[in-house]
């Protein structure tokens, strides 16, 4: 296994928990297959949405996330902390499924 996403329907939207690529398998295309995926499953769902939470720090993640066509909708803070600690993400699904 070089690769995983974990994702959860929450709050109508289906909410990606977990992307990991292993870090010799990176930059091969596999993160963005693997959110392919969990864009597929959001629609056989019937969902219009995914969303998912990014730390501040995490500018490559963050970078990957916007190109995935995600955008930036709140700061939010970790508990025990006045600034915002992480940003949650949303990527509006729009037209039909591609079938594949």
């Amino acid at each position: 296994m070089v690769g995983v996403v974990l994702w959860m329907e929450e709050d109508g939207a289906l909410y990606i928990s977990r992307l990991s690529v292993d870090p010799e398998h990176r930059r091969q295309g596999i993160a963005r297959t693997l959110m392919d995926e969990a864009e597929r499953e959001a629609r056989r769902r019937g969902l219009s949405r995914m969303t998912l939470g990014v730390r501040l720090e995490l500018d490559d993640n963050r970078r990957l996330f916007r190109s995935c066509g995600f955008e930036d909708v709140s700061l939010r803070s970790h508990e025990g902390f006045s600034e915002p600690t992480w940003v949650m993400m949303e990527r509006r699904l729009t037209g039909t499924s591609s079938g594949s």
